[in-house]
């Protein structure tokens, strides 16, 4: 698939999950490729339709493009409930195991998730996979000391690789903190993987969403697609 199908199957999972959004709803407002098309919908809907919401993000490059368009925006501290956040994925399995945080959002994009009454992922039919962990897992580290968590997830087998920008410069995060890639081709085993990793001193959090999301909307090139989680 090249990148230009892609986009469209990200654009209409994008418009799709939009329906969603309804007058005043609270809306937590995701990070990444996907959710950019969600947000140019959500504005054009605003502008065009009178949808008014009130929209909590999970990182200022979502901030800022939903304010360009005159988009309400508050903190997450703001609000006492979060009526449906719609977010990306990396990758989703069957059993609606995810990782998210190839955009470096992953703390903000769970703390808005675990807050919010229902959660929606939006994603192209490459996304979604049958067993997690070829897309390398991201972990959000703090600076101080992260040299010492980088050794201690490589002795762990975990193949970690601190993640730089095209410069050479360790990419942070919205909270200044760094992002470690694990590179694991396969997690059999998500939720002992995610204990190991939030126990971890220096370990802020892990990009492994876990039976979390409530409704996946797959971009598929017959129309979008909806996959629902049974267990939710």
């Amino acid at each position: 698939m090249d990148k230009a199908q892609q986009d469209a199957l990200k654009k209409a999972a994008g418009i799709e999950a939009a329906k969603i959004v309804e007058n005043g709803m609270i809306a937590g407002l995701g990070t990444g490729s996907t959710v950019r098309f969600l947000v140019d919908e959500l504005g054009r809907r605003h502008q065009e339709e009178g949808l008014e919401f009130t929209g909590v993000t999970t990182s200022r490059r979502t901030q800022a493009q939903a304010e360009s368009y005159g988009i309400k925006i508050v903190d997450v501290d703001d609000v006492d409930h979060i009526d449906v956040t719609i977010d990306g994925a990396d990758e989703v399995d069957k059993n609606f195991n995810g990782i998210k945080g190839g955009g470096a959002a992953l703390l903000w994009e769970k703390i808005v998730a675990i807050n919010s009454n229902k959660i929606v992922w939006i994603v192209d039919e490459s996304k979604v996979v049958d067993t997690i962990g070829a897309f390398p897992l991201p972990v959000e580290v703090i600076p101080f000391g992260a040299g010492h968590v980088v050794s201690k997830l490589a002795a762990k087998g975990y193949n970690p690789v601190l993640r730089k920008d095209a410069d050479g410069v360790e990419v942070r995060t919205d909270e200044n903190n760094f992002i470690v890639d694990l590179h694991l081709n396969r997690i059999d085993h998500p939720q002992d993987l995610a204990e190991d990793l939030i126990n971890m001193v220096g370990v802020v959090e892990h990009g492994l969403f876990l039976n979390m999301v409530d409704t996946v909307i797959v971009g598929d090139p017959n129309g979008p697609r909806v996959m629902t989680n049974g267990n939710k």
